[in-house]
């Protein structure tokens, strides 16, 4: 499945939880977010993962793309000032085929 395609069943996914996606593959000199999703008080920085198998998708995120993750995270929210005093946390949606979407809070 292509990342794009991943993203958007990710996002389906999260808005029937109840978030609402506040920007999707949110782009920045430092890194890409490929969605924030915010849901009450909390903020989420989501990857989404596209992988043949759950166990490949669960292993995917590497500790070098989580910094940049959150060096992207800071400069979203340096643009945002009405975010400040949310709580903020680093999730990942992993795509299988044939299985629905898994959403991983905190997962970083």
């Amino acid at each position: 499945m292509k990342g794009w395609r991943a993203e958007t069943l990710a996002a389906w996914w999260l808005r029937l939880k109840g978030y609402r996606i506040l920007a999707r593959r949110h782009a920045t000199p430092v890194g890409e977010i490929d969605l924030i999703a915010r849901r009450g008080r909390c903020l989420a920085f989501v990857e989404v993962k596209a992988r043949p198998d759950s166990a490949t998708a669960r292993h995917a995120i590497a500790p070098r793309q989580r910094r940049r993750i959150a060096r992207a995270a800071e400069a979203y929210l340096q643009r945002r000032p009405e975010l400040h005093g949310h709580d903020l946390r680093f999730d990942a949606v992993l795509v299988v085929p044939g299985r629905w979407p898994q959403h991983l809070p905190n997962a970083f």
